[in-house]
């Protein structure tokens, strides 16, 4: 059995002074007060893994420019250096093919367990126009039957899906759900009833609140005033003080609470990398100022990481260490559906953690008990 005592242990919901985490065959046995006679004292708080529920890249590749094994592992292993252990990749609209080809490279991951990749992120292509954002037009459709068919079958890893009310039914949303696949609405300018009417049906999430979706209005609440008045729903927010003015991030917070409100990196190829830019679809993508920008200024993805989005909940927020904690690990493995094993520290979790300094800068990462970082 491994035994790793801290100064602080977060457990997803509350932290701990002086306590001692017990590991054995890769889960957590048990969590003792105080330091343990077989445990030496790490300094800092030692936390669940962080959780990431929208990954485009990382390490200077990108999921949609190739949907393989090499680059989940590369993507992977770029956020594991940063505290992620669990991600959703993520692929952004594109031609047809490429959904089957990312179904086929998750599968190849998942058998071969490569480390820190959870499950697969679809951000379209059904989306609404007029709010996509950098995702090509040329590609944006409604959901059909075929995407049904491949959507709903039989997995082994979590699927998440992003639609709009414009380009996804009810009809659609209920099928989804029966088939496990995590509903979230994204990059849509419906109105609130819309929005409303693909919640009733199982649609559990929001993403990157504010981005991509209309403001609120005082008679056009639309998909903004839904998230933040629904109790049933999840939001991901990216918080790199660019995509979302900290008072709104903070209008969220109190919405919501750090049990509903999770962060999302929405991180490009840039991170982990010494790049300074990228292509997308052809385009120039140019860091500057902390922003992933096209020539026009439009933003595209994020140049942020987890735990700076968790230094900034602190920082740009006034959250308490837990809250920001949560927010990055027990909060999204809910809404994944996965927090019987993920997002915290408990008897019969996966030993995947994170020590963290008080400024919640990374140390050190284990994954299923292993010091990988």
């Amino acid at each position: 059995m491994l035994s790793l005592a801290a100064e602080c242990v977060f457990t997803g919901t509350e932290l701990l002074e002086r306590a001692t985490v017990h590991i054995r065959g890769g889960l957590i046995a048990d969590v003792t007060p105080g330091v343990a006679a077989n445990a030496s004292l790490l300094e800092g708080i030692l936390a669940p893994g962080l959780i990431d529920a929208q990954v485009n890249g990382g390490g200077g590749v990108l999921f949609n420019d190739a949907p393989t094994l090499e680059t989940l592992r590369t993507i992977t292993a770029a956020h594991g250096q940063l505290g992620v252990t669990s991600l959703m990749a993520t692929l952004i609209t594109d031609e047809r093919g490429k959904i089957g080809r990312a179904i086929a490279a998750m599968d190849q991951a998942i058998a071969e367990e490569v480390q820190g990749l959870l499950g697969l992120h679809l951000e379209g292509p059904w989306l609404s126009a007029p709010k996509r954002g950098v995702h090509p037009q040329g590609f944006l459709r409604a959901l059909d039957a075929g995407d049904l068919r491949d959507l709903t079958a039989k997995r082994a890893w979590p699927v998440m899906v992003t639609v709009a009310p414009e380009q996804a039914s009810p009809e659609d949303v209920r099928a989804l759900v029966a088939a496990g696949v995590v509903v979230s609405i994204g990059h849509t300018a419906a109105a609130h009833d819309q929005v409303e009417a693909l919640v009733k049906a199982g649609a559990t999430g929001f993403t990157h609140l504010f981005n991509a979706m209309p403001p609120l209005e005082g008679r056009k609440p639309g998909a903004v005033g839904v998230a933040l008045t629904d109790t049933s729903t999840w939001a991901g927010l990216i918080l790199d003080g660019i995509h979302v003015h900290p008072m709104s991030a903070r209008v969220a917070l109190a919405a919501k609470t750090a049990s509903r409100l999770f962060l999302v990196s929405d991180a490009m190829a840039t991170v982990g990398s010494h790049d300074s830019g990228m292509k997308l679809f052809g385009e120039q993508i140019t860091v500057s100022e902390g922003a992933l920008r096209t020539a026009d200024g439009t933003l595209a993805g994020a140049h942020l990481d987890m735990a700076s989005a968790a230094r900034n909940a602190v920082a740009m927020l006034g959250a308490s260490t837990a809250d920001a904690l949560r927010m990055a690990t027990l909060t999204p493995a809910e809404f994944l559906g996965v927090a019987g094993q993920r997002g915290r520290i408990g008897i019969g979790a996966r030993a995947d953690m994170v020590l963290l300094s008080s400024q919640l800068d990374v140390r050190n990462v284990w994954v299923a008990g292993k010091l990988v970082s």
